[in-house]
């Protein structure tokens, strides 16, 4: 009965202003009727059961009407959704951050073009000149490469000027958004000491700079944004290369591999149509190695410390590209260069004559030649062997350390073996023209680690360079000079100085750690392995091992030859039949 009286009580107080039958079924469903009232007002038998039906009727075509007006109120063009729209739909949010300058009625196949723009293209792309021509090639661009752990390259397209003043180089009209790079120019990024010391370039973009009289700008830059007036214009579509010769140059392990090979990597496919300017330019280095930088430009470096000029580019390239240590892959080059090209335009450069030289230089600008392969070995017959010197062997020495201490007994045991020694004691100003007349004849090469070692760059495929390594420096070895001289078509050789044979082992003592355990000097860091192992020692081969090894070079020239290789091939055809 409280249940009853309850739900009555909930009726009587619920009650609300009457509405309209025709929109009181959304407000809520009318509550149900208790069994023992009527609804519509009376009646009993079966007038009271059509009256339930009656009710529950209604209000369902009320809805099916109302539900039938609002479908036939909507336009049937928003039911279809167009392929237009639904692009559209999907590029909403892309629009602020696209920006795109096309006109609106431009179809889809033109707006998917603008993606290949500078912005969306990868930086190494247009580094390498993979990012092809077109629209693309006529926009401005600005960005840098600085995944790389030896350098970091930048790249800059559009009206780019020196400022030689600021140690700056300005982009004018640069794509919205760009920011100001710093970078050093050099290729041993990960080596923080050193590249302090190399002098920094500022990159600055400026957007868009009003154009004015005589090619100034007027712009919000402060004072430095009136344009540079141009001192020399470069030809447009010749860009310029900018590097460092600061850091460890004057050493020739790195003045190949961290500067010559780079920048051949870099510049070589503009086929000399490019700009060399150059950060803590020395004038020794451009003598030193003019024979290979005029096969890379046809014109003058620039020395942009001390060239106040402004120079005018369309293109600029900021960095060296490296691929390792004295390599060139192939994999990594757009035309499929490798290290075996870089050697074939040293012997172009270094094999002429100084006076040549000159004269070609006073005649005309230097211009690039097809690359061709340095000759290989001459086969001699065996009638021969009486009128043609023995295979010729070059030793390098050296005077401060490292120093072979018995050289008299090495130059014996090469001629028992049956080579034409030949010593060379190579200083600062050694000709590069002589040692490669000496390396490119040569069949063999004997050197301590060291830099020196880099010449093998000089010989031909199928020589010989046997490397004496001292104790503590087997990796570098190995990683710089032995890797890269299998890689160039060289047969490589190692001698392991025994502990006994280095002269740490009287210092420290044959069984000291220092001696027994390089690993323990070489974990505390490059200059502690460096003072030891490179500055302090010096070596006395074992004639009777290093003499074996002499012989194995003399079976791997034998084996090089064309002619030991159609001997063999006679051999076999012989002991076929």
């Amino acid at each position: 009965m409280q249940q009853a009286s309850s739900h009555q009580h909930h009726y009587q107080h619920s009650a609300k202003p009457p509405v309209s039958r025709s929109s009181s079924w959304i407000r809520r469903s009318p509550p149900p009727s208790p069994p023992h009232k009527k609804l519509w007002g009376g009646g009993g038998g079966g007038g009271g059961g059509r009256s339930r039906y009656v009710c529950r009727i209604v209000p369902l075509l009320v809805l099916t009407v109302y539900s039938i007006f609002t479908v036939v109120r909507i336009p049937s063009s928003s039911l279809v959704v167009s392929t237009a729209d639904s692009e559209r739909v999907e590029r909403r949010e892309d629009v602020e951050a696209f920006k795109t300058h096309l006109p609106s009625n431009q179809n889809n196949l033109e707006a998917r073009e603008e993606t290949r723009s500078p912005a969306s293209l990868p930086c190494s792309a247009l580094i390498n000149g993979e990012a092809g021509g077109g629209q693309a090639a006529a926009e401005s661009a600005l960005c840098c490469d600085r995944s790389h752990y030896r350098s970091d390259v930048c790249y800059l397209r559009g009206d780019v000027r020196t400022d030689p003043s600021t140690s700056s180089v300005l982009l004018y009209n640069a794509p919205r958004g760009s920011a100001p790079e710093k970078v050093r120019p050099y290729t041993r990024k990960f080596e923080g000491s050193i590249m302090s010391t190399i002098d920094e370039v500022t990159i600055v973009p400026v957007v868009d700079a009003g154009s004015g009289s005589n090619g100034t700008t007027a712009g919000d830059t402060g004072k430095d944004s009136l344009r540079r007036r141009c001192d020399v214009r470069h030809p447009p579509g010749v860009p310029a290369v900018v590097f460092s010769t600061g850091g460890y140059t004057g050493n020739v392990y790195h003045e190949f591999s961290d500067g010559l090979i780079p920048l051949f990597i870099t510049a070589q496919r503009f086929a000399g149509e490019v700009v060399f300017v150059v950060l803590e330019y020395h004038y020794w280095w451009l003598g030193r190695y003019g024979a290979v930088l005029e096969r890379l430009t046809n014109y003058k470096v620039v020395d942009f410390r001390y060239d106040r000029r402004v120079h005018c580019f369309s293109e600029m390239i900021v960095g060296l590209r490296i691929h390792g240590e004295l390599v060139v892959d192939p994999k990594l080059m757009p035309n499929g260069k490798g290290i075996q090209d870089f050697q074939a335009l040293l012997h172009q450069g270094y094999s002429r004559t100084p006076s040549a030289t000159a004269a070609a230089a006073a005649a005309q600008p230097p211009v690039p030649l097809a690359l061709a392969a340095p000759p290989s070995r001459p086969c001699l017959r065996p009638d021969d062997h009486a009128k043609v010197a023995k295979p010729k062997l070059v030793i390098f020495i050296r005077k401060q350390n490292r120093v072979l201490l018995n050289l008299p007994h090495i130059v014996t045991a090469c001629r028992r073996a049956g080579f034409a020694p030949h010593v060379m004691n190579l200083r600062r100003q050694t000709p590069l023209t002589a040692i490669h007349a000496a390396l490119s004849s040569a069949d063999a090469m004997v050197a301590v680690h060291g830099a020196a070692v880099t010449h093998f760059l000089f010989m031909r495929p199928g020589s010989v360079l046997l490397q004496i390594v001292p104790v503590g420096l087997d990796w570098a070895a190995d990683a710089f000079y032995g890797k890269p001289a299998q890689q160039l078509g060289l047969g490589y050789l190692e001698y392991k100085v025994a502990p006994e044979e280095s002269s740490l082992a009287a210092e420290y003592g044959v069984n000291s750690t220092v001696v027994r355990d390089p690993s323990v000097i070489s974990s505390r860091g490059w200059w502690e392995m460096k003072k030891v192992y490179m500055d302090r020692q010096n070596v006395t081969v074992n004639i009777k091992r290093f003499g074996e090894l002499l012989r194995s070079a003399r079976l791997h020239l034998k084996n090089a030859t064309a002619c030991g290789k159609a001997a063999s091939a006679a051999a076999t055809t012989t002991a076929a039949r």
